[in-house]
């Protein structure tokens, strides 16, 4: 029967991680990792590696939480966890910043960016590594009362990052679609390109990170003895859960068919007459 241990005095745990449950997301995440890298590899989607990535550091998190049920006292099992399943969103949101630079490509609407689209990409995924790299850095010094703290404020400051990037991201993709709802292109109205279903997922994942960073925030900021590091179904509810979600729909409107969508449409509009442009 599992006990809980303590690491030189110090319960790296408040409760003994559910197996069952790690085992489950671990399996879910394990279909996620498969199912993306499928799709990466057959729609050359490279720029949606990272999200594939990220399902795998998911898969990688559950395994060492599930292998922890019996290792409470242990180290690895409890960093190993604590770190993948912390910085995958961050993974996640690289390849979400990306896709917002191919929709706007796709339909000739650079003009409507709010940010110019060549910086686009670069300026929110320097954030998010930004992000990745102080939350990853926290790994270290969760395991000692002494350091606790600290590690505790850099997770506070990698998400508060996440969040900041994640809130200039949605107002730049609303200002787009403003635009564009005002101003039209041409590309805009075609059949071929998917634009809108891929803003609308965007909305959602992105939504739905927000909602899981903001309860990871509140989680550290309430503390090693607060209640939601003290009780496991609220990972699993606001992080496990939504983290999956995010999966499936970004599966499900794959942005893919977006650059060959303007390649197909690019050709079509050197046909449009001019009396189109009038109406548009």
């Amino acid at each position: 029967m599992a006990v809980l241990e303590s690491h030189n005095g110090y319960y790296l745990w408040k409760y003994i991680p559910s197996s069952a449950a790690a085992g489950i997301f671990l399996t879910l995440f394990l279909f996620a990792t498969a199912a993306h890298a499928y799709k990466v590899w057959t729609t050359k989607a490279k720029f949606c590696w990272a999200f594939t990535i990220g399902c795998f550091f998911e898969f990688v998190g559950y395994c060492a939480r599930a292998s922890a049920h019996n290792k409470t006292g242990k180290l690895m099992p409890y960093i190993i966890q604590n770190f993948f399943i912390l910085v995958a969103p961050a993974l996640f949101a690289a390849s979400i910043y990306m896709t917002l630079g191919r929709i706007i490509r796709s339909i000739g609407a650079e003009k409507h960016s709010l940010v110019k689209v060549t910086w686009l990409t670069k300026t929110f995924v320097c954030g998010d590594i930004m992000s990745f790299l102080v939350q990853g850095g926290s790994a270290g010094l969760m395991f000692s009362a002494s350091t606790v703290n600290i590690g505790q404020g850099m997770v506070v400051g990698g998400l508060f990052i996440q969040i900041v990037m994640f809130g200039i991201f949605a107002l730049t993709a609303v200002v787009f679609q403003s635009r564009l709802r005002s101003n039209p292109t041409p590309q805009s109205y075609s059949s071929d390109i998917p634009w809108k279903q891929s803003l609308n997922m965007l909305y959602a994942v992105s939504a739905l990170i927000m909602i899981r960073s903001i309860f990871r925030v509140i989680e550290y900021l309430m503390g090693q003895n607060g209640y939601l590091l003290g009780h496991e179904w609220t990972l699993y509810i606001f992080d496990s859960c939504m983290m999956f979600a995010v999966t499936v729909v970004f599966y499900f409107r794959y942005p893919s068919e977006l650059e060959r969508g303007a390649g197909r449409d690019s050709a079509n509009v050197q046909m449009v007459p001019q009396e189109f442009y009038a109406k548009v």
